[in-house]
């Protein structure tokens, strides 16, 4: 299936039902009075999150969504029914944003998680609720209000513990392919792949993390070059960054510390906070270099570059020093689990508190 990412849509709520103006006409009973019944309100459209869904490419297809009409009233009071409410399911991670405001209408974040983007339309009243006692016999009646209209802009942003980044070549497919059961296509020659793709690692029966491989960032990223911002998104919502390193690359001309630093330039233009995210340094391909050269290639570039955090050596293509960077992942995420989970509880436990008097 094609990956999909973000679309357009048009909802239109459905318009309130009129109310009706009629009066009692029966046999033997003169000056009935009037019965004129409300209108239904109009169906509403709300967004639902599921997370059988992993793409918005059903929404590319369909891009105008009505929702029904409320029914008019009716005479003998009867009122007209309700139009029934459209709900459009996306994929757990899609953003709602409003065309014309530019505005984020919503953020659907979790199973289930359910979002009114139109509201229906308000019912109109029967001439029976303007019956009073200086007016009886009422030919008012008023008309169903208009269901709400809106152009909309939805993102599908992965939900990954970690995200892959590096130039086209890196070895992220290779790297996703050998620790998880994902099967984004690898190749021997410079190419990037053209959509992301999800792999659970599973370290044990109750440990297990989502890794995500992006598409290969290139110079310009950050201002739309190549597939720009389009998927850098998609590191968001991550918890943790593997920047991914050709330590041996195939063209001699290509400096490993050049393009740590491009890829840092692209971040710091994107913002959304990418640049302050835990980023884990990960050297590959080291089994094309002798020992030797690996550890001067490796001194050079941590010294040149400054770098203070995690540093890993590994073969993408083999698995050498996989296990050990997936073990130190599965560990530093639990940690970073439980504080999330910590921080929560504390602010939940702070919003129910109360002062007394």
């Amino acid at each position: 299936m094609k990956f999909v990412d973000e679309v357009r849509i048009r909802v239109q709520a459905g318009d309130g039902g009129d109310g009706c103006v009629s009066f009692r006409r029966e046999k033997f009973i003169p000056k009935g009075g009037p019965n004129g019944g409300d209108g239904g309100d109009g169906g509403s459209i709300h967004l639902v999150a599921d997370n059988n869904l992993n793409t918005l490419v059903d929404l590319r297809f369909q891009r105008t969504f009505r929702a029904q009409r409320g029914k008019n009233g009716m005479g003998s009071d009867k009122k007209g029914r309700k139009g029934e409410d459209l709900v459009i399911r996306v994929p757990v991670g899609t953003r709602i944003w409003d065309e014309e405001t530019g505005d984020q209408y919503g953020d659907l974040c979790q199973e289930g998680q359910r979002l009114t983007v139109a509201q229906g339309g308000f019912h109109g009243i029967g001439n029976a609720r303007f019956k009073s006692s200086i007016n009886r016999t009422p030919r008012q009646f008023t008309p169903g209000t208009p269901g709400e209209t809106r152009e909309l802009r939805l993102e599908l942003i992965l939900l990954a513990d970690v995200g892959l980044l590096g130039f086209p070549n890196a070895g992220k497919s290779s790297l996703i392919r050998q620790v998880s059961s994902a099967t984004p296509r690898v190749a021997d020659y410079p190419f990037t792949t053209l959509q992301p793709h999800l792999g659970v690692v599973r370290l044990g029966q109750d440990h297990s993390f989502v890794i995500a491989d992006i598409p290969g960032i290139i110079e310009g990223a950050a201002d739309g070059a190549g597939l720009g911002l389009r998927f850098l998104r998609h590191l968001a919502r991550t918890r943790l960054l593997l920047h991914l390193v050709d330590i041996a690359p195939l063209d001699e001309g290509l400096d490993p510390v050049e393009e740590v630093r491009k890829i840092e330039h692209e971040l710091a233009l994107y913002g959304e906070g990418l640049m302050e995210k835990e980023r884990w340094l990960v050297l590959n391909k080291r089994d094309l270099l002798p020992a030797a050269d690996y550890e001067a290639r490796r001194a050079r570039l941590l010294a040149e570059l400054g770098w203070t955090g995690p540093v890993y050596g590994i073969s993408a293509l083999t698995g050498s020093g996989t296990d050990d960077l997936m073990a130190d992942l599965m560990r530093r995420l639990e940690t970073l689990r439980l504080a999330e989970r910590t921080e929560a509880e504390t602010a939940a436990a702070e919003d129910d508190w109360h002062p007394l008097g």
